[in-house]
């Protein structure tokens, strides 16, 4: 029997956790979600995901503190970055530079996420 998949969505705010909880129910992966920093982390450390969407603009340690400390502890957990404010090329650039596999502007159409996702998952 295969495995399977796990993503966990980061995101402080609760609406946009449980709408991209939503888009990849179907998406033969099982989906977790925390609300910053600290709860990622220590799911990570229960249970690690395959995919980690992490939310660049959260409270305490933002996104890239988060990415950071993923990285560091499981460089082979695929991270996608997302922001809907960090949005123009130098944002995204230094996104993928410090680490994240993959970045998506939002809000995204929940096709392009659910892609997005299938793509780090492969």
């Amino acid at each position: 029997m295969a495995e399977t998949r796990k993503v966990l969505v980061v995101d402080d705010e609760e609406i946009v956790r449980l709408s991209h909880m939503r888009t990849l129910a179907g998406q033969s992966c099982s989906v977790d979600a925390a609300s910053g920093a600290a709860e990622a982390l220590e799911k990570m450390q229960k249970d690690p995901a395959d995919v980690v969407m992490i939310d660049l603009r959260m409270p305490g340690p933002d996104g890239l503190a988060t990415l950071k400390a993923i990285k560091e502890k499981w460089p082979e957990i695929m991270v996608l970055q997302t922001s809907a404010t960090f949005i123009n090329v130098e944002d995204r650039i230094h996104g993928l530079n410090r680490g994240a596999d993959s970045y998506l502007i939002q809000p995204a159409e929940p096709e392009e996420l659910a892609a997005a996702v299938r793509a780090l998952l492969r």
